[in-house]
């Protein structure tokens, strides 16, 4: 906490920056690919709404139970071992899902990359926080979260082609594939990050584990994260479902809506991630729950409208909910002491999947297909939406004051945290 703020970066932190990012954007496919998918393994596999939810929420739920099993030992290795061993598990799951013949397979297999995949965020930004001061890391989150808007810009569109033209498994080979050439970055260039082992009490994992979770400081991180991952977990399953058969979008159109948003995303992230270091994270956070509320309220009581409002009304949503992932992250991110970073990071990612599974599950007894593939009680599932995103506001003040008061010291003058 000690380091000022830097006017440019390295070429190796620029390298772990884009990799970083590179890396995100093949587990954030993953996950995020499942959502435009909707419709046709609803179709395929003759499944109902909330098994199509089982199969998201158990990928958050195996993350979950992943992150708080190996919370304990996050920091008694070198977090690029770790982050090795992890996304190997995650590239093979990923695989199994692309071979998957069954529903029951793919929840299977759903469940064996969420036990790996949902780890690897956290080990993600324990290596921000390692390696870059709190006056700069909105800048390097708004980055890494560019992965998102990639996502769409570039995995999302293909994914979809490839479902089309292929299968719906071709679009999990085709990560596959890209996680290989990720992996083999980070083997021959990414450098040992170990300077927090000289930190390490001759504690065990599990006696780690206890006193990182007995923190009321973390504590009140984890209340706040709680909430803080419902919105995007309860939109997010049925989002093209609700496109296709409420708003009118036809098939061929989903590339463009998200290919556009995806774009757009691209140029707001790393903006956003600025904004968040000069004017103060906690600003940026209410700015993004404000325009999330209001583009939720809007977006979910629509009817059958023309494609350019939606992809307006989809892209202002888009802005809300990115301004409240990158200045929360980079906020939390500033909670933990250097020696406690890997387990409160895998914690907060247990946390936060394991609430989003919650949410999943939630959502997918809240909306209902009818028989003519209509999507019932949205409108209701976006009020849960809101409400959650309010209340989450108050929690991360509580947040916003303790980070203050602990970097107040030692920050540079004017620092916005």
């Amino acid at each position: 906490m000690t380091e000022q703020k830097k006017p440019t970066f390295t070429g190796y932190e620029k390298f772990i920056i884009a990799l970083l990012a590179f890396l995100q954007f093949t587990v954030v496919l993953d996950f995020m690919v499942l959502s435009p998918l909707g419709y046709i393994l609803l179709e395929k596999l003759s499944i109902t709404t909330s098994q199509f939810g089982l199969v998201v929420s158990a990928y958050a739920f195996s993350a979950g139970a992943a992150g708080l099993i190996t919370a304990g030992f996050a920091d008694k290795f070198d977090r690029k071992k770790l982050l090795l061993f992890f996304y190997t598990g995650f590239v093979i799951g990923t695989f199994l899902c692309g071979i998957a013949p069954t529903y029951h397979f793919l929840l299977a297999a759903r469940i064996f990359t969420g036990l790996f995949g949902g780890v690897i965020g956290s080990i993600g930004f324990a290596i921000i926080t390692d390696l870059f001061p709190i006056q700069v890391r909105g800048r390097v989150m708004g980055f890494v979260q560019m992965a998102f808007a990639s996502s769409q810009v570039l995995g999302i569109p293909i994914g979809l082609y490839l479902a089309k033209e292929y299968s719906w498994h071709a679009p999990f080979l085709m990560i596959v594939g890209l996680s290989i050439i990720v992996g083999v970055l980070v083997v021959f260039y990414m450098k040992p990050i170990n300077a927090h082992l000289k930190l390490q009490t001759k504690t065990n994992a599990f006696q780690h584990l206890g006193k990182t979770l007995a923190k009321p400081s973390y504590l009140q991180a984890f209340a706040a994260t709680t909430l803080l991952a419902t919105g995007g977990f309860m939109l997010m399953p049925f989002g093209t479902a609700y496109g296709v058969n409420n708003l009118g979008i036809q098939e061929a159109q989903l590339p463009t809506l998200y290919m556009v948003t995806g774009l757009c995303m691209l140029a707001f992230s790393p903006m956003i991630g600025k904004l968040s270091d000069r004017i103060g994270k906690y600003k940026v956070f209410l700015l993004g729950s404000f325009i999330a509320c209001v583009m939720t309220l809007i977006y979910c009581n629509l009817s059958v409208t023309p494609l350019w409002i939606i992809i307006i009304l989809n892209i202002l949503l888009f802005v809300g909910i990115t301004g409240r992932m990158i200045s929360a992250s980079a906020l939390m991110s500033a909670v933990p002491e250097q020696q406690d970073r890997g387990a409160f990071m895998g914690i907060n990612s247990s946390v936060q999947q394991i609430s989003g599974g919650i949410a999943s599950l939630i959502a997918g007894f809240i909306v209902h297909e009818s028989s003519t593939g209509f999507i019932e009680n949205y409108p209701l599932l976006g009020n849960v939406v809101v409400f959650a995103i309010v209340v989450t506001a108050f929690l991360m003040y509580r947040i916003h004051k303790y980070v203050t008061h602990k970097v107040q010291a030692t920050a540079a003058p004017g620092t916005a945290i």
